[in-house]
């Protein structure tokens, strides 16, 4: 089984952009992939521990990660499934999180010469000219198509400010400039980030002629349909100072029956097999993965 097969059958993947030439070139280990981290916290959460999982999957298999810290857009504010704007940070807090992010991945993902690196967007994105960076990229994004994007919807209905409106132009900036400067043929986000990482893709191609890929990772939610990774209202922390060891093994040791299995694929490296231990061995499992964060 390639790594893409197991991605399928741990229901990682979501959407792709060309599944033939995608299979072809993560099974080969021939792809430079990038994920972003928004810096809207001082450490990153369950949720971005299954990009995490996915960055060393890949790895192992021979895959070349980008971390991408996002000093630069964090500063703007990812408008994607909120039904509110984000809260405006200051660029202190941005470098503070960014360095936080920063310790957390080094203790996962492999980083150095010919493995994974690490970057901040806030080193090219902060020193754009905006007259320049309208004529340099402005005529290749169509409003009405990014009003119709999926990560614009649940925005509209309370107001899309300018700045987030923004958003979309910065991550697409990111992939053409990964691209060039990095040889990123690759990019990998949340299903909700499936128009972004489409006019990343779009960009490359109307400025460059080249064609980039993209796969979304399925979103981890229950069984009905709620994002995993909270409790009463609060996201479960991979920094053991504000998400306590107990607390972090009591969220996953509680998760509902219906739900253990699907977790055990797509946030453990257990092996796939047809039955898999539940309950305390799966938490204790889970727990020793991410305390490596």
């Amino acid at each position: 089984m390639g790594i893409y097969e197991e991605l399928v059958a741990r229901g990682l993947i979501a959407q792709v952009t060309n599944e033939e030439e995608i299979r072809e070139m993560i099974n080969a280990g021939k792809a430079t992939f990038y994920i972003g981290f928004d810096c809207t916290a001082d450490s990153l959460t369950a949720g971005h521990f299954m990009a995490l999982t996915l960055m060393k999957r890949l790895q192992m298999a021979g895959n070349k990660p980008i971390a991408v810290i996002g000093g630069g857009t964090t500063m703007i504010g990812d408008p994607s499934g909120r039904t509110d704007m984000r809260k405006m940070l200051t660029k202190a807090d941005i470098d503070h999180n960014a360095a936080c992010f920063k310790k957390q991945m080094e203790r996962f993902i492999e980083f150095g010469e010919g493995k994974a690196q690490m970057v901040n967007n806030a080193d090219w994105l902060l020193n754009l000219n905006y007259v320049e960076l309208l004529r340099d990229v402005g005529a290749c994004f169509s409003v009405n198509n990014m009003l119709r994007a999926e990560c614009y919807k649940q925005r509209m209905e309370k107001g899309l400010s300018f700045l987030e409106f923004n958003y979309m132009i910065m991550q697409s900036y990111d992939f053409y400039y990964l691209f060039q400067h990095y040889g990123c043929n690759m990019q990998f986000g949340g299903d909700d980030q499936w128009s972004n990482m489409l006019g990343g893709t779009e960009l490359i191609r109307r400025k460059l002629g080249k064609d980039a890929h993209a796969m979304t990772i399925t979103l981890l939610t229950d069984s009905q349909g709620k994002k995993m990774g909270k409790t009463a209202g609060n996201a479960v922390w991979l920094d053991p100072n504000k998400t306590s060891p107990f607390a972090f093994y009591q969220y996953w040791r509680n998760v509902g029956d219906a739900d253990v299995l699907k977790c055990i694929r797509m946030l453990t490296f257990l092996p796939l097999a047809p039955s898999i231990s539940t309950g305390a061995t799966w938490a204790t499992r889970m727990y020793s993965s991410a305390s490596g964060c």
